[in-house]
């Protein structure tokens, strides 16, 4: 007979130096069951009578585990119907410039990317002000969609300077983000961006799988490389669906 949840979260327990608290345990017996699947998205999560049979503790350290995974995003609880398993809301910092394939792996998520577009444009007038080129120089032009386990979390559409990164067009991008692949080959000296919510376009929503009403966040991001002379990387829009994602920073003085 195979062993229980509980006793496999015993068992980590007593390979730390500091046993867990119970709560903690719990937590971990709940997160194994969503990241396994067999407590999908949207999921009724059993009554916290039914988890202290089920897990065998008090129901204060079941109400103190369900209250903290609700808190991380992981549950929902809904007064008067129940808990359930939350969609996928994932996070990114506010003030730096991250992987969002790193990100989500880091969460012990899956990402895959779909290339929804990939081609050379020529620079039309606002396009040559915001990467300080002569009008008619040319860009790169990609549109990709970011998935964490299967559902969409981020529509990247992105011009690339052609002068600073020729071989852009020739990348396998299922394979390696543009973040990753520009980070390797211009390396980020400065950055700005801009954040604001918006309501997307009808193809926007068919890309992320939402209706137009869905409130989503809007980061417009410009990237600069080179010490001596700095010249723009990239500009890039960055679409995350409200109910999917948050933004996060924080500031020292």
């Amino acid at each position: 007979m195979g062993k229980s949840y509980q006793d496999k979260a015993l068992q980590l327990d007593e390979q730390s130096a500091i046993p867990a608290p119970f709560y903690e345990r719990v937590k971990v017996m709940i997160k194994t069951k969503i990241h396994s699947g067999k407590w999908p998205v949207n999921f009724r999560v059993p009554s916290e009578s039914e988890l202290v049979s089920l897990f065998g503790y008090s129901r204060m350290t079941i109400n103190r585990a369900l209250r903290e995974l609700t808190s991380e995003g992981l549950l929902v609880r809904i007064q008067g119907v129940g808990t359930f398993v939350a969609e996928i809301r994932g996070q990114s910092a506010l003030l730096d410039i991250n992987n969002i394939a790193d990100e989500i792996a880091s969460r012990g998520h899956r990402h895959h990317s779909r290339v929804l577009h990939l081609a050379e444009i020529i620079a039309d007038t606002q396009q040559a002000l915001n990467f300080e080129i002569q009008k008619g120089s040319r860009l790169y032009h990609s549109l990709i969609c970011h998935y964490e386990n299967g559902a969409p979390v981020m529509l990247e559409d992105r011009l690339v300077n052609s002068q600073v990164v020729p071989d852009y067009l020739q990348q396998d991008f299922t394979r390696i983000t543009p973040n990753a692949y520009l980070s390797s080959i211009a390396p980020i000296v400065e950055g700005e961006h801009v954040i604001e919510a918006i309501n997307v376009s009808r193809a926007e929503s068919t890309y992320l799988e939402i209706d137009e009403i869905t409130p989503c966040l809007l980061v417009n991001r410009r990237t600069w490389t080179g010490h001596r002379e700095k010249k723009i990387v990239t500009s890039v829009r960055l679409v995350y669906p409200g109910p999917r994602y948050r933004l996060q920073g924080s500031m020292r003085k």
